[in-house]
């Protein structure tokens, strides 16, 4: 794989879940250490786009390239995959009876034959890079909103993945906390030399930090460019999201976004 390569390729996917398509014709190329905003209304396939990246859904048509190769259906194949993808759930997916810092070493003592002492530096390190080195002994119940979402990035970033993907990161944070949180995944993308793929509703939070912008609504990509080409953008299904109007070309019900096909802008 070339630094010129994307890190992800995806080609006429579709991808269904429950027998409907949720998602159709969708192509994309995600450049090596970029931040892509993954932009969409509630239920618009987001998440399933992700599930299709970490190998958890099969494609119904069309190809899923990252890291420069087709993700694998073989398991044992599939789970060195994601040994190169880091992973921020919403929910943060803290264990509640570890402390902070042996949450954080989780990957590392399941997937590593390192050294206890080499093991703890390395934890403190990703605790540095997320401001919470202090936290190390902290039990998650003692944590607040903004501090879990953190520790949960320390942990994604425990195996030094090329790739980092987060959904929804920005759930149940107060605007100061995603404010952090957001200036984090832009200086780690940096500073690590990262490819981050931000998967959110949270539009204004999440533009500054990125490099390109992708909307999904109504089965497909109906825009994609810079984040200032969006903004600026006239298309009526593109502004009824920006700006949060109630009546407009995507409809309420979540059931019926894949029922029309999407057309796309490309900015």
């Amino acid at each position: 794989m070339t630094d010129a390569s994307p890190i992800v390729r995806l080609r006429q996917l579709r991808l269904d879940r429950g027998g409907r398509a949720v998602l159709r014709d969708i192509d994309l190329d995600v450049a090596r250490g970029s931040v892509v905003a993954v932009l969409g209304p509630s239920g618009s396939g987001k998440s399933t786009l992700l599930s299709a990246l970490t190998g958890e859904l099969e494609p119904t048509a069309g190809t899923v390239e990252v890291l420069g190769r087709p993700v694998p259906r073989v398991q044992r194949e599939l789970l060195e995959l994601r040994k190169s993808i880091g992973v921020l759930l919403q929910g943060n997916g803290l264990l509640t009876d570890l402390t902070v810092a042996e949450n954080v070493g989780l990957p590392l003592r399941t997937h590593t034959d390192l050294p206890p002492a080499v093991l703890r530096r390395l934890v403190l390190m990703k605790l540095h890079a997320v401001g919470l080195q202090a936290a190390a002994e902290a039990m998650p119940r003692e944590l607040s909103g903004g501090m879990a979402r953190r520790v949960a990035l320390a942990r994604a970033l425990a195996l030094d993945p090329p790739l980092m993907i987060y959904d929804e990161p920005l759930t149940g944070l107060d605007p100061i906390a995603s404010g952090v949180v957001m200036s984090l995944v832009r200086r780690l993308n940096d500073t690590l030399g990262l490819t981050s793929i931000v998967v959110t509703h949270h539009v204004h939070e999440t533009l500054p930090i990125a490099d390109h912008a992708i909307v999904i609504a109504s089965g497909g990509i109906v825009f994609s460019g810079t984040p200032v080409a969006l903004q600026a953008s006239t298309d009526p299904l593109v502004r009824q999201f920006l700006d949060g109007q109630p009546d407009g070309p995507i409809p309420f019900d979540n059931r019926t976004f894949a029922g029309a096909p999407a057309r796309q802008e490309t900015a």
